[in-house]
């Protein structure tokens, strides 16, 4: 089944909108056991969360099982207190934490002639398709996949088999498709459909997930002020669905800026953003965008730790993000297998950096100054940056400030592609 909605009125969709589109898609079914995969916090703009409530209450009143399987990736639990605000009053017992190194099981390769013929020969080994058990598990009539599809710097557009793959898949495919987008080159892909790493997740629906009941639930959403505008909804269980939802996307979130800009300030909501690993979107969705020279200041109150896992964290510590070229020869070396060992860890390294093209500045509260800087990033005082680049007071885009500098403001960096349109 398809079904599309647009937004008509340039506010987004309404809920009364939404909902009647989401209760047509269970329509002549019959339903015993339904797994929904919906994204976790850090996606939070994606709507979601209302989707999922939506879902989860009309099929609870039929007399549905429900359970919820959380696209966590390599990413911290949903607590408590998040699935409150994101999911609602769905009782916190209907939800699964997802474990990326022990909860998968592998279900078929992607070989590795493949990959060497779609990475142009960049790539040469084959990746393992592993997939959290339950998705496999026939008790379910129906898999619901939620989640936005929006610009993305490993996949080139987020979600569709992504949601699955990365977000309820095991180490092999999420390190190995993470390190592939890296050996290409995010500006190859950023913003684009049919990127190598894309082309993986398709092969791996193909061969190896076509049997199952899964249902795509797309959204196209930007949240101007913090309040989300959802400007599509794509229902569908076949690729079609990913494919209109990315040329909206293509529309609503990706800017171009005519020139290169030459400071670039990011604010980090601390309710989404609370490790590197999770705010480096500033540096991905910026670098298109960011002058040769020029500075990118991250505003990150909530920044606490580098990576949402303890070994990733480590590492980010030790490797720090020093660009790609030594990222790689670190890669290279006999006595590093611990970073062999984690690839979407040297992958993130990768994107992390700006490659000595421009200044990236984090101004912290949680983690010192010394951490930051250890890491290979510069650091500035939080407080004292905040006073002159006040996040409630800087409009979006160009800001001339007092004294006459003028900066570029993103509220949100997860939410879009900014690309400098002379040089891209």
């Amino acid at each position: 089944m398809e079904h599309f909605i647009y937004d008509k009125s340039g506010n987004g969709l309404s809920h009364e909108e939404i909902k009647e589109a989401l209760l047509v898609s269970l329509e002549g079914r019959e339903l015993k056991n339904v797994l929904i995969i919906p994204p976790d916090f850090t996606r939070f703009h994606s709507n979601a969360g209302f989707i999922t409530n939506v879902y989860y209450h009309a099929l609870d009143e039929k007399g549905v099982n429900v359970d919820i399987l959380p696209a966590l990736g390599t990413h911290v639990p949903v607590t408590e207190e998040e699935i409150d605000v994101m999911f609602g009053d769905i009782p916190y017992d209907k939800f699964i934490a997802h474990n990326w190194r022990n909860d998968v099981m592998k279900i078929g390769e992607v070989p590795a002639s493949y990959l060497e013929e779609i990475t142009e020969g960049l790539w040469k080994d084959p990746v393992s398709v592993e997939i959290n058990r339950l998705v496999m598990d026939e008790k379910y009539d129906l898999i619901l996949s939620i989640g936005q599809v929006v610009p993305h710097e490993v996949i080139g557009m987020a979600n569709h088999a992504k949601n699955l793959f990365v977000g309820v898949g095991g180490s092999d495919m999420i390190n190995k498709s993470h390190m592939v987008g890296a050996v290409y080159g995010m500006e190859r892909m950023m913003g684009k459909d049919h990127t190598p790493v894309r082309k993986v997740f398709d092969y791996g629906m193909e061969h190896c997930l076509n049997e199952r009941p899964i249902l795509f639930v797309l959204t196209v959403c930007t949240a101007p002020g913090g309040n989300i505008n959802t400007h599509g909804l794509f229902i569908g269980d076949k690729r079609n669905a990913l494919e209109a939802a990315i040329e909206l996307a293509q529309e609503k979130n990706i800017d171009f800026v005519e020139t290169g800009i030459k400071k670039c300030v990011v604010y980090l909501d601390p309710a989404e953003f609370k490790s590197t690993w999770l705010g480096n979107k500033s540096v991905y969705r910026t670098r298109m965008a960011i002058a040769d020279g020029g500075e990118l200041l991250v505003l990150a109150p909530g920044i606490e730790r580098f990576g949402e896992d303890d070994q990733v964290d480590v590492l980010i510590r030790k490797y720090g993000y020093k660009g790609r070229l030594n990222t790689l020869e670190a890669f290279g070396a006999p006595e590093n297998q611990d970073l062999r060992d984690n690839m979407g860890a040297a992958a993130h390294l990768i994107h992390g950096s700006s490659d000595g093209r421009f200044q990236i500045t984090y101004a912290v509260k949680n983690i010192s100054r010394a951490e930051i800087e250890g890491v290979g990033f510069q650091s500035a005082d939080y407080d004292e940056m905040v006073q002159r680049y006040d996040p409630e007071k800087l409009q979006y885009g160009y800001n001339t400030l007092p004294d006459g500098e003028e900066i570029y403001f993103i509220p949100n960096p997860a939410l879009g592609l900014w690309i400098n349109r002379e040089k891209f």
